[in-house]
């Protein structure tokens, strides 16, 4: 009876163990499946995120590539636009006009010149310089007229007041004297070319059949002085540029009458044309 007891009692301890086991199994297998399943999905997003690198690295290296071409390419240029002075065979009497007008530039600025297309901005230069001295600004006019050389580069700056009326692109007859003085100075010196800006203040233009808004007056008054360097003082035409920058290049604030009027100008900017000075070189 004892020994039934012991062998039911051991037979239901090895039942219980055998439920537990499996019943562990089965949750370890699902722990193991949920696993490999997880693994399986990073895997992928591993993978899809190497190729999504890996198209990213190629754009990457295409961007590089281009803009490595255009730095090329605009070096390329540069190069270009260099060796098209450089590249010039000077006569020998092209040599010796060239050497005769620069015997007349200061020595510091000459040492510095270390290419034909320096030099030939020496030469422009000095007979910008020599043709302007005091003579563009009369008695009276000096708060009315600014002269700025950068170089090669003269902007002459000529206040409102001294050529239109207000709101007008008609020009005020006592801009006479300062435009046929500027036509001398311009006709002078064949190889330049000269840019007339037409510059306004913030306010509201009144509107009329001639005038639409600022943009219209700044470009109307910088065409009438072209008109009238061409058609009263004999400007060559090609040499001329016209511009209207409207009230976006203001030299100070617009908030008082005295600052308005300071805004309100007409910008003259002289520029070397060095191809029409070899031009000039060669049928001299």
């Amino acid at each position: 009876m004892k020994k039934l007891i012991s062998l039911s009692l051991i037979s239901l301890a090895l039942v219980s163990a055998s439920c537990v086991s499996k019943k562990k199994y089965v949750e370890l297998e699902g722990q193991y499946n949920d696993t490999r399943s997880s693994l399986a999905k990073t895997q992928q997003e591993k993978e899809e995120a190497e190729m999504k690198l890996a198209k990213i690295e190629e754009r990457v290296a295409d961007y590089n590539s281009k803009i490595q071409s255009l730095s090329e390419t605009n070096a390329d240029l540069d190069m270009n636009r260099l060796q098209k002075y450089e590249n010039v065979v000077l006569s020998k009497k092209d040599k010796q006009q060239m050497n005769a007008a620069l015997a007349n530039v200061d020595p510091n600025e000459l040492a510095k010149a270390r290419t034909l297309q320096d030099s030939m901005n020496l030469i422009v230069s000095y007979n910008l310089k020599k043709n302007l001295d005091n003579s563009l600004i009369a008695d009276g006019e000096e708060d009315d007229i600014q002269i700025n050389i950068d170089e090669t580069v003269v902007m002459i700056t000529v206040s409102d007041k001294l050529l239109f009326k207000s709101g007008s692109y008609r020009l005020n007859p006592k801009a006479n004297n300062l435009l046929e003085r500027l036509a001398s100075v311009i006709n002078s010196e064949p190889a330049m070319e000269v840019m007339v800006e037409g510059h306004t203040d913030a306010q509201t233009v009144k509107q009329g059949a001639s005038v639409k808004d600022n943009w219209d007056l700044s470009v109307q008054r910088s065409t009438a002085v072209i008109r009238t360097l061409q058609d009263k003082y004999n400007v060559a035409p090609e040499k001329l540029i016209a511009a209207g920058r409207s009230s976006y290049h203001p030299l100070t604030d617009n908030e008082s009458a005295d600052s308005r009027a300071k805004n309100r100008r007409t910008r003259i900017v002289i520029l070397p044309n060095l191809d029409k000075f070899l031009a000039l070189l060669s049928s001299n």
